[in-house]
């Protein structure tokens, strides 16, 4: 309760020594790490960033305090008194290796459907209205396999004809290399957020590192 009243204080940042724990889905670190890193070294030389894999959408390590902040979708998992602010919106793409079928000519909801596609287990990014729109048009895509996380989906996109659909901003680092095209059908964009609990809404440093955050997700467009 003290925290989460305590009034905003003017701090140096120079001396602070301080260890924040990050829970983020694959794609987040990769794109948004190393700009993350660097600015709040040279803000904040004391200030430690640990990055943890996001498996799931609970927010029991939020409550815990075993994490102080964390990025994704909010949905009804997310705890009623999590707090909550917009890093960026993201929309699906499809994504095949370089020379696969799918990187030449025009892409129809036929074609994309008629191709073998992987998915991603407990995606905390919501893959369904994939689904919800190929079934408008009376078309259903076979999933052949199920990684889970970002980085094996394109790892088997690269490697073989299979076809992955992942978060465009999300994954663009990892998608180097390979053939990214609009899935040849409307799906409504997402919206990836920080995540926090309120006992630290007003402490300072970690509302420093908040806008850190909201920052550099800004920036790299």
């Amino acid at each position: 309760m003290e925290a989460v009243l305590r009034p905003a204080e003017q701090v140096n940042l120079t001396r602070i020594a301080r260890t924040f724990t990050i829970r983020t889905r694959e794609g987040f670190v990769e794109n948004f790490g190393p700009a993350l890193v660097s600015r709040a070294g040279a803000a904040a030389p004391g200030v430690r960033l640990c990055f943890l894999q996001k498996t799931s959408k609970e927010s029991a390590s939020l409550r815990d305090g075993s994490v102080d902040l964390e990025t994704g979708v909010v949905g009804r998992t997310t705890g009623p008194e999590i707090r909550s602010q917009a890093l960026f919106r993201d929309r699906f793409v499809g994504v095949v290796r370089r020379r696969h079928p799918l990187s030449r000519g025009r892409i129809t909801p036929a074609r994309f459907s008629a191709g073998r596609h992987i998915s991603v287990a407990g995606l905390g990014i919501d893959a369904e209205p994939i689904e919800d729109a190929l079934g408008q048009l009376g078309l259903e895509r076979e999933i052949i396999t199920t990684v889970s996380g970002y980085a094996g989906v394109l790892a088997l996109a690269r490697a073989s004809d299979l076809i992955a659909s992942v978060p465009e901003r999300h994954t663009g680092v990892l998608r180097a290399g390979l053939h990214t095209f609009p899935l040849p059908f409307p799906t409504p964009e997402i919206t990836v957020s920080l995540l926090w609990h309120p006992r630290l809404e007003a402490d300072p440093v970690h509302c420093w590192l908040r806008g850190l955050v909201v920052d550099v997700c800004t920036a790299a467009r």
